[in-house]
């Protein structure tokens, strides 16, 4: 188990000292659950969404985009059943008053020793609402009273009959959207895994009740392919049927795409735990909304004459929970190298340039000017660096995922071609600078 524990704390260290993830507020002690992206967790998250996006969206024809706004009315948390069901178990230590999840620490109250002062002495379980409260306008009352959204599911749902008036789509389809969820987690921890504001990517997948099987079973194919894709090992990747006592509310089959974490077998705990969760959710929101809004949410179907209720496939992932998998699978350790065999579409930068010397000002003049071309071109983020030796300057590009290094030298004054090192081979070509970006747009294809 302590290399498990190992492997997490070099992964934190390294998000930490490399300007991937900080803790929130941490100049004033931090807060529980929240965690700030610094300037390479951005590009990472951005990566990983456009991934998703383009997987989802942008390669079909029958799903569209969505960006619903965060505070909604508050009666749509009471009709999807989130006011009266969105809760998990909570205990409280008797001696010290610290409270956890009961379901979080996978055992029973009986016997159970407080992880904060080790007496074992329990309060009852009792159900905690994870949505938090706020107020919308001047007055603070039961009138103004909304939720921050735990889902963007429901803005989804809301909006379907816009949608269908809109956009002409016909069933099947589906709706995506990606966005801030937030839950008052009783108990966090174990870094991005739990925590308390986050950003999900989610579809909800509109078929007919006949097909909704299916369907289901297409896109569970779908959701593995996409991390394996993406570089996840997918000796790191299981399903996991969700049994009768542990559905949501809404859902009559419930499937984990479960990853293999560190964290969970330094623990003593089963390694895997939930990466991805699709849910069959029925026709259960829709007609709930139809039914407190007074509001017609049906399809009407050409082909049958019909007005219908559609059932909803939807997968649903965290965009922090996704970018830890990744990192965790990407990270290797080569002698005193750290590597991170990110794939290129994921890398925060592309590529990086380096001047030889930087000392000596010719080489420096050419490797600008070769850096402001990638940087003006389609590759993506390019790095720039002129610090210390060339060989920290490779380690360095490694630890952060940057696939190839291109280094002006001086015989690149002589002949007008630079070095490209690879990240994983560490294997050097000489390419002429007029065809640099084009050897790299092959290297980097995806």
């Amino acid at each position: 188990m302590a290399e498990e524990n190992k492997l997490m704390e070099k992964i934190v260290s390294l998000t930490k000292r490399r300007g991937f993830i900080f803790q929130g507020s941490e100049i004033y002690g931090g807060v529980g659950g929240i965690y700030d992206l610094g300037p390479l967790g951005v590009e990472l998250a951005n990566n990983i969404k456009a991934a998703w996006w383009k997987n989802i969206v942008q390669e079909r024809d029958n799903v569209v985009g969505l960006d619903s706004a965060i505070l909604m009315n508050k009666q749509v948390w009471h009709a999807s059943g989130h006011v009266d069901s969105f809760a998990d178990p909570l205990i409280e230590c008797k001696n010290c008053h610290t409270r956890y999840r009961e379901d979080a620490i996978q055992q029973t109250v009986k016997g159970l020793t407080c992880p904060n002062c080790g007496k074992s002495n329990w309060t009852p379980p009792r159900m905690f609402n994870l949505m938090f409260k706020t107020h919308i306008g001047p007055v603070e009352n039961e009138a103004s009273e909304t939720f921050l959204r735990p889902e963007t599911a429901q803005g989804i749902f809301v909006n379907f009959g816009n949608v269908v008036d809109t956009m002409r789509v016909k069933l099947p389809f589906g709706i995506a959207q990606i966005g801030k969820g937030f839950r008052n987690e009783i108990t966090i921890g174990n870094f991005l895994f739990r925590v308390r504001e986050f950003e999900m990517m989610e579809l909800e997948y509109f078929t007919y009740l006949k097909q909704a099987d299916k369907d289901f079973e297409y896109w569970q194919k779908e959701r593995m392919n996409w991390f394996v894709s993406l570089g996840i090992d997918k000796k790191n990747l299981r399903f996991r049927e969700h049994a009768d006592d542990e559905r949501a509310h809404y859902a009559v089959r419930s499937v984990d795409i479960e990853y293999d974490w560190p964290f969970a077998q330094a623990q003593g705990k089963p390694g895997w735990l939930e990466l991805e969760g699709i849910a069959n959710r029925t026709d259960y929101d829709l007609k709930q909304h139809a039914k407190e809004s007074g509001k017609d949410l049906s399809y009407f179907d050409e082909e049958t004459k019909e007005k219908i209720v559609p059932y909803v496939i939807e997968p649903s992932l965290g965009v922090g929970r996704a970018m830890l998998a990744f990192l965790i699978d990407a990270y290797h350790e080569d002698g005193d190298r750290v590597v991170l065999k990110l794939k290129p579409e994921l890398t925060p930068y592309k590529a990086a340039v380096f001047p030889l010397l930087a000392n000596k000002p010719e080489l420096v003049k050419l490797a600008q000017k070769i850096y402001l071309e990638l940087k003006t071109s389609d590759l993506g983020l390019i790095a720039w660096d002129d610090r210390g030796n060339i060989g920290k300057r490779y380690y360095s590009q490694d630890e952060i995922g940057t696939p190839f290094c291109a280094t002006i030298d001086f015989q690149s004054l002589e002949d007008q071609t630079v070095t490209i090192r690879d990240r994983d081979s560490m294997k050097q070509d000489r390419v002429k600078v007029n065809k640099l970006s084009s050897v790299l747009k092959e290297k980097l294809r995806y």
